[in-house]
């Protein structure tokens, strides 16, 4: 309902940070704004790439700024190790894409920012300065977006014929689905942190003891999986879907079965690395019937606080301008809210999870096609219609869903492979 009330938010391609307006908000960080003494240090050697000190530092505040953690130097300090890896996983890929001759250009990257300042309500430009005042480099976030750019084509050039999915394919995966109706199934995200060599073992085991602290002490789940995930669902935040029990290493299997909703479960090792999963919610497969309702609305915003005993003449003309969208069509009233601060086609909405319970009530009781009285918020006046209400099974997997999670799929284990290959290869040199 998020969307609804404050404006529209998708899932991106690309795992983008400051993915919503709460992100940005301003942080009274000990250190930042203040002039922190950087170097170019060398810290790492990445066939004949380097990764410096001031890099490792600028991309740990990022992670700060986008997970809401206090960028001190203790937390700086704890997230280095990984951060250090992290990178060193990015001069590599950037290096075989570069390899492979394909193109990110800057105005890509620009547009991603764009859009981010346009989610935000930024203008342009207002994304850069609201990095530097928490006391980050624009160029770490402006990496990480080439790198997963170019990462992301990578593998879909290596996919070649695989990705092409057959509708026989598609078919069978939605019969194997049906045939399960009944199991459990379960709405996971993930953050998987691999282990390389042998010897790593523990640094990275503390690392992701650490993130899970985090985690239950409040950091959002989709920036920690944005940031420091190597599995593919990084780029939806860590959200895997809809999962079976099957689809995972037995013991973290076993560890679904018996959490509770909205647990996030200690680190279990599995063959490659660490999985970190939370739980969102459970169900039966096939099985989740709901009501579902398309709306338009249009929105006045008043330009001062409202006193509903003393309204400003500016706030009375929104009010009037909104009556005027009373029992009009959904056309009417997406027409009157298309320039306006909220989304007039916020796209379909499940009734039963709207907030506040007043709003879904209202909704439920409006009469279909035909726009509300006017609704008044302490900012501003609003007018909604329902267009369409529909009872859905939640839990049918439609072709499309099937064709996406079959490509993911291959698209992970191509990421993964390539990933070990490239540092099965590599030439790394670590400095104290």
């Amino acid at each position: 309902m998020r969307r609804l009330l404050r404006g529209a938010s998708r899932v991106l391609p690309l795992a983008l940070l400051l993915a919503g307006p709460a992100v940005l908000a301003p942080m009274a960080w000990p250190e930042a704004g203040q002039a922190v003494a950087q170097t170019n240090r060398i810290i790492a050697v990445v066939n004949g790439d380097v990764v410096t000190a001031n890099e490792i530092t600028n991309r740990a505040r990022l992670f700060a700024l986008n997970s809401g953690m206090g960028a001190n130097s203790e937390v700086l300090a704890r997230l280095t190790p990984q951060v250090t890896r992290l990178l060193i996983d990015e001069r590599l890929r950037m290096q075989e894409v570069q390899r492979r001759r394909i193109l990110v250009g800057d105005d890509e990257v620009g547009e991603a920012v764009r859009d981010i300042e346009s989610r935000n309500g930024l203008p342009q430009g207002g994304l850069a300065a609201q990095l530097r005042a928490s006391g980050v480099e624009p160029r770490a976030l402006y990496d990480q977006i080439r790198a997963q750019i170019g990462w992301s084509r990578l593998l879909r050039a290596m996919l070649g014929a695989q990705g092409e999915i057959t509708p026989r394919e598609v078919d069978d995966f939605v019969a194997a689905h049906k045939a399960r109706t009944g199991e459990p199934e379960y709405l996971v995200s993930e953050i998987f942190i691999p282990v390389d060599e042998p010897g790593s073992e523990p640094e990275v085991r503390r690392f992701v003891d650490d993130v899970v602290g985090q985690l239950r002490r409040g950091v959002p789940f989709p920036a920690a999986a944005t940031q420091f995930s190597q599995s593919q669902t990084a780029l939806q935040g860590g959200d895997m879907g809809w999962v079976r029990p099957d689809e995972f290493d037995p013991a973290v299997a076993s560890l679904l079965q018996r959490m509770p909703q909205g647990a996030i479960a200690n680190p279990t090792r599995v063959p490659g690395g660490f999985q970190i999963v939370a739980l969102r919610q459970k169900r039966e497969t096939g099985r989740e019937m709901a009501t579902l309702v398309t709306l338009r609305q249009a929105f006045y915003p008043f330009t001062s606080a409202l006193d509903p005993q003393n309204p400003t003449q500016q706030q009375r003309d929104a009010v009037e301008r909104a009556r005027t969208l009373q029992d009009k069509s959904c056309a009417t009233v997406e027409a009157a809210g298309r320039n306006g601060s909220r989304p007039a086609d916020p796209g379909a909405v499940r009734l039963d999870t709207m907030q506040p319970p007043q709003l879904r009530d209202l909704i439920a009781a409006l009469p279909l096609g035909r726009g509300s009285q006017p609704i008044i918020t302490p900012e501003g006046v609003m007018v909604i219609a329902v267009c369409t209400k529909e009872a859905r099974n939640l839990a049918e997997l439609t072709p499309d869903q099937a064709r996406s999670q079959i490509l993911r799929d291959r698209v992970e284990l191509i990421s993964r492979q390539l990933q070990r290959d490239l540092r099965r290869r590599a030439t790394i040199e670590q400095r104290s």
